[in-house]
């Protein structure tokens, strides 16, 4: 039974029942249909924190969708379950894909920032013990271009990675 029909809040159950009429009226291909049918029980069973169950239908979605905006938010939210599971070479590998059919999507920006940030924090401190600081300075450096990019887009979110970048006088 697809998730869609087995969701237990109101919310989703709404959510379910409008997309279900706007599938039925607006003309597509039952192949986008089927993508987007997978798209919706991916974000169910990851709202659920169901992550295995999510990948399943989010890869399923990414072999049946064919617009490469739709594909871009398919790919951002795997990039959100590796984020999620400490993976981040896969989630930075997901986060470029979907930037390279949306470069318009601030939020993959800001998350391929924060494990930079992240990795610097905890590696770049193993490198800095070691002498060698350059390691650490390239991944503040790094995430401060990924912030830049996100802030660029939309202007007045990330207050707190806009207030890093003044302080580090990383900001342009």
């Amino acid at each position: 039974m697809p998730r869609s029909r087995i969701n237990g809040n109101f919310i989703d159950k709404t959510f379910s029942i409008v997309a279900n009429i706007l599938l039925r009226i607006i003309p597509t291909t039952s192949g986008e249909k089927e993508a987007f049918t997978y798209y919706r029980d991916g974000m169910s069973a990851q709202s659920e924190g169901n992550y295995a169950e999510a990948l399943q239908n989010y890869y399923e979605a990414t072999r049946l969708e064919i617009d490469p905006y739709d594909r871009s938010y398919i790919l951002y939210n795997i990039g959100l379950i590796h984020t999620s599971n400490g993976e981040h070479t896969k989630a930075l590998e997901y986060y470029f894909r979907a930037l390279e059919r949306n470069p318009f999507l601030p939020q993959a920006f800001n998350n391929m920032a924060v494990i930079c940030h992240y990795v610097r924090l905890y590696r770049g401190e193993q490198a800095i013990r070691q002498g060698d600081s350059e390691i650490a300075e390239a991944w503040s450096d790094q995430a401060a271009e990924y912030w830049k990019q996100a802030i660029a887009l939309t202007p007045g979110n990330y207050i707190e990675a806009h207030n890093w970048l003044k302080i580090t006088r990383r900001f342009e």
